[in-house]
C-alpha cells in the first residue's frame, strides 16, 4: 500500500486551522515523516498534512523531494528510505538505527497506514505486550500464554530516549521466517515521541535481532498516517510476503487503535489505572511530560 492511497483528506473548510495546530515548542522543531521516498510519484505534487497544517511534497527525481507549506520551503531529511520534514527549527539529524546499514538486512517499508488516532496513543500500543495473545492470536501470541513477564525500562537523557529490556513473550510465529513457536525477546526504544523502535528474535539468526519500526507522521492531534520499517534478516521470503505479514498485524491493530477512547493520550497519572505490565506506558507518559510534548495529549493540569 502506497503511502499516499493511505492519507487523510484535508480537513473540511469551516474548520478553524487554529483549532488544528496547537503544536508545543518540542513537536513544532521536529522532524516528521511524510512519506516513504520510493512510493512517491515521479513529477506529481502530493498533498497533505502535517500538525494540522497543510503541506504539498513533490519527488522531482528519484532521489530528490521538496516539501512546501503555504508557499514556504521546510527542511527535508532522507533517513531510512523515508522522508522527513519539520514545521519548525529542527535538529541537525535524526536518530539513529545502525541495523539498516547492514548488508545481509532486508529494509522495506511495510505499509503506510492511515489511522484515526493521536500518534502517543498509536505509540503506546505498540509498547504494549499484554494485548498479543488477544489480538495477533496464532501470530504474536495465544492462551494460555497470557502473562507479561517482568521487564526493565530505563529513561535516558543523552540521547534522550527510552529503552525497554529484558521483554520476553511466547509467540506462536512471530515471523514470516518462524517453523515454530518460542519465546521471543523484545527490545523496545523511544527515540522520538512519535517514533519507536522494537528488536525482537531473529528466527534464522539467534545471535541477531530484526528491527520493526514504527513512523508517525501526525496530521493532526486525532489522526496519522503510521509507516512501518522492516529491517529484517530474511533470505527466505520476497519483499510482497514480508510485507503482507506484518500488514495483517497491523491492519489487527488498527479497528483496537480507532475504538480507544479519548483518542488523544491523557498525561494525568491518576486519568488510567497501569498495571504491572504498563511499565513502557507509564514511562513513556512520563517522557512525554518531561519533554514538554503536548500534541496529541490530555495534558496532565486540563
Amino acid at each position: 500500500m502506497a503511502w499516499f492511497t493511505a492519507r487523510f483528506p484535508p480537513p473540511p473548510a469551516d474548520v478553524a486551522m487554529t483549532q488544528l495546530y496547537r503544536p508545543d515548542p518540542t513537536t513544532l522543531n521536529s522532524w516528521h515523516i511524510v512519506g516513504a521516498r520510493d512510493e512517491l510519484p515521479l513529477g506529481a505534487k502530493c498533498d497533505s498534512r502535517l500538525l494540522g497544517q497543510p503541506i504539498a511534497i513533490l519527488r522531482r527525481t528519484p532521489g530528490t523531494v521538496e516539501v512546501s507549506s503555504a508557499g514556504r520551503s521546510l527542511p527535508v531529511l532522507d533517513r531510512f528510505g523515508y522522508v522527513w520534514t519539520s514545521l519548525g527549527i529542527p535538529p541537525a539529524d535524526l536518530f539513529a538505527i545502525p541495523e539498516y546499514f547492514e548488508s545481509d538486512r532486508r529494509n522495506v517499508n511495510a505499509a503506510t497506514f492511515g489511522v484515526h488516532v493521536s500518534a502517543p496513543r498509536a505509540i503506546e500500543n505498540f509498547l504494549d505486550m499484554g494485548h498479543f495473545p488477544f489480538v495477533h492470536t496464532g501470530y504474536l501470541g495465544e492462551e494460555p500464554f497470557t502473562e507479561v513477564k517482568d521487564y526493565d525500562v530505563v529513561i535516558s537523557e543523552n540521547p534522550a530516549e527510552i529503552m525497554a529490556t529484558r521483554c520476553r513473550f511466547y509467540q506462536p510465529r512471530p515471523s514470516p521466517t518462524a517453523t515454530e513457536g518460542f519465546d521471543v525477546e523484545y527490545v523496545y526504544r523511544v527515540p522520538h515521541p512519535f517514533c519507536s523502535v522494537l528488536y525482537k528474535s531473529s528466527p534464522t539468526d539467534p545471535a541477531r535481532m530484526d528491527v520493526i519500526a514504527l513512523f508517525l507522521q501526525p496530521i493532526d492531534e486525532e489522526h496519522v498516517n503510521a509507516s512501518m520499517l522492516l529491517s529484517v534478516l530474511d533470505d527466505i521470503n520476497d519483499n510482497g510476503q514480508i510485507r503482507r505479514f506484518q500488514q495483517t498485524i497491523f491492519a489487527q491493530d488498527k479497528p483496537i487503535l480507532e475504538n480507544q477512547y479519548p483518542k488523544r493520550l491523557p498525561l494525568d497519572p491518576r486519568a488510567e489505572t497501569p498495571i504491572r505490565a504498563d511499565k513502557s506506558s507509564i514511562a513513556y507518559r512520563r517522557w512525554l511530560r518531561s519533554q514538554g510534548i503536548t500534541y496529541g495529549t490530555i495534558p496532565a493540569n486540563t
